[in-house]
């Protein structure tokens, strides 16, 4: 099996690839190949005994696309994009990495249709900014999509080009609605919503972080362990539950900032608490006032997909996953 990974140098990226090496295998087939692509070149992870390309590529560039699909990769995952501040501030950048690319990539895909026969399963990251408010708490599954920026717009029309070229039966493709993903490891990047991770990750080493929205922000979260079981179950499931309707909010925890923090504090004791700064944004609290404080996910968990049920688990997987086991 030759499996495509594109933003494979992500943060879900690298974590996908290194469990898909560990294991060896995808539904229950060996894998060969791993192609990982991004705008960077991607790092092969440890361990894999099979072939590994590691290529660096812009998926809206001219020709990209066509290139990635000549291979016929047997599952793509498609991750790649610019995160929701950065798309905001950055109209025609936001549109040609995160629809373009996109776009580029499915019509690849359909003009290899008829070469021996090429159907892949395509797995797109998608986002739960394809709604904005005013929003039900819980949102059910079969709520309207009314993506309130730039970068949920963007996520929604691929959605849509998803389903098309799915019933179209050029390929068989599952959007994957990602919860905010927390705690993200590393360094803060430009997603609006990375003060949910700043507001742990840095306290859980001793370092300040700075939270600027009021604790009364509700938000829907998942890990990025959970974040990786979800794509790799989308790319095994059988579509055929699934149904035309491609897009699936995913599980996950509805907890306010204060929540969170309570979280924190029975984690890492009133110290690591202390290290939150607040510093009210006008900016950012204008734009959480639109984000989705929690899902039905009704679907997603009828056909199998799970998450943490808990800040406290999720608190846990991080340490467990970034920081040994132990703080």
């Amino acid at each position: 099996m030759h499996i495509l990974i594109i933003g494979a140098a992500g943060m879900v990226g690298r974590k996908l690839a290194a469990k898909l090496s560990a294991d060896g295998k995808l539904g229950g087939k060996p894998i060969s190949e791993l192609t990982l692509v991004d705008v960077v070149t991607p790092e092969a992870p440890d361990g894999f005994t099979g072939k590994v390309n590691a290529k660096e590529a812009d998926l809206s560039a001219p020709g990209e696309a066509e290139s990635l699909v000549a291979a016929q990769p047997d599952v793509i995952f498609h991750l790649a994009a610019i995160v929701s501040g950065e798309a905001e501030l950055d109209f025609e950048k936001g549109y040609r990495i995160n629809l373009d690319g996109t776009r580029y990539l499915f019509d690849a895909i359909r003009l290899a249709n008829g070469v021996d026969g090429y159907r892949p399963r395509v797995v797109f990251t998608s986002s739960i900014a394809v709604v904005g408010a005013p929003l039900p708490y819980p949102i059910p599954d079969d709520y309207h999509t009314t993506p309130l920026t730039s970068y949920g717009t963007q996520k929604a029309i691929c959605e849509l080009l998803l389903s098309d070229y799915s019933r179209r039966g050029f390929f068989d493709g599952i959007a994957i609605r990602l919860p905010t993903i927390c705690i993200r490891p590393g360094k803060p990047n430009k997603a609006a919503s990375g003060f949910f991770s700043n507001i742990l990750r840095e306290p859980l080493v001793g370092k300040e972080a700075i939270l600027p929205v009021a604790e009364d922000v509700r938000h829907w979260h998942t890990s990025p362990r959970s974040a990786v079981g979800f794509l790799i179950h989308g790319a095994t499931i059988d579509l055929e539950k699934v149904g035309p309707r491609r897009a699936l909010s995913m599980p996950g925890v509805s907890a306010t900032v204060g929540e969170q923090i309570e979280a924190l504090r029975r984690a890492a004791g009133d110290k690591a608490v202390a290290l939150i700064r607040r510093e009210p944004d006008e900016a950012i609290i204008k734009m959480v006032t639109g984000w989705a404080p929690g899902f039905e996910a009704t679907r997603a968990k009828a056909l199998g997909f799970t998450a943490e049920t808990s800040f406290d688990e999720i608190i846990r997987v991080h340490i467990e996953d970034e920081l040994g086991g132990e703080l």
